[in-house]
């Protein structure tokens, strides 16, 4: 169904991620649908809703998506992003950006919010509030005030580092273990592979999966939950053992 729907997202051209990106999000999905990882699945960064379309075509009956923006001019780089991504973002607020295949660039689209409910209606996804919801914003307005959630997988593409380290900083307390985080900026903008690297290194429960197409993070299940685990059930057998040679 993901490779299926992704196909005609991008003959609409509703995403920039090539095919090897949605290959491995799709990959990364299914790994974590087979091994029944709890959560909801998330993107941070809509644009079109190409991507989230995609995601949302994997949903089980017990899951949600959620999908966060600005749903308009994307807010500008900091300091630690560098000149690249300065320059980048002056041809886009002077209007000199040009869209996917040359349509135009979402950034400049009135209403982007309501044109992202109809993409995903003309793919037959309802955004009701609930199984799919849209929330638009800053994510350091927005994501202090969220109910409590499990998250299960998150795409972040957010491209700049202060947006990438709030949502790091967001999604990894709620990562279930055995929850993937993509980070879709990580070979393209400076500022997300620097919060990216600087963020996992303060987090060992953070395994780095690939860097390639994009950046997959994992969350480890506990050693210690799983000795803890193993020990119990050593030591329970062993009492069982004796009870039993004592009876």
């Amino acid at each position: 169904m993901f490779m299926e729907t992704a196909s005609k997202v991008r003959k609409k051209n509703l995403t920039y991620l090539n095919n090897d990106r949605l290959e491995n999000m799709n990959s990364c999905i299914n790994s974590i649908k087979r091994k029944r990882v709890p959560g909801e699945f998330l993107e941070f960064g809509i644009a079109l809703g190409g991507s989230a379309i995609c995601i949302a075509s994997e949903l089980d009956d017990d899951r949600r998506f959620i999908g966060f923006d600005v749903f308009g001019m994307i807010p500008p780089p900091g300091e630690k992003d560098g000149p690249g991504p300065n320059e980048r973002y002056e041809t886009i607020k002077t209007g000199r950006s040009v869209g996917i295949g040359g349509d135009r660039y979402y950034g400049y689209v009135n209403d982007l919010h309501q044109l992202v409910i109809k993409n995903f209606e003309d793919f037959g996804f309802m955004i009701d509030g609930h199984k799919i919801e849209l929330v638009p914003g800053l994510y350091e307005a927005i994501l202090p005030g969220l109910p409590e959630m499990t998250i299960a997988f998150a795409h972040i593409d957010c491209d700049w580092y202060e947006p990438v380290m709030l949502c790091l900083e967001y999604i990894t307390p709620r990562l279930s273990p055995g929850g993937m985080i993509i980070l879709d900026d990580y070979n393209d903008w400076p500022g997300c592979k620097k919060a990216s690297d600087e963020f996992c290194a303060r987090h060992p429960e953070i395994d780095v999966r690939r860097t390639s197409p994009h950046c997959v993070l994992c969350k480890r299940f506990e050693p210690a939950t799983i000795i803890g685990r193993l020990s119990r059930a050593f030591f329970g057998g062993l009492t069982a053992f004796a009870r039993d040679k004592l009876l």
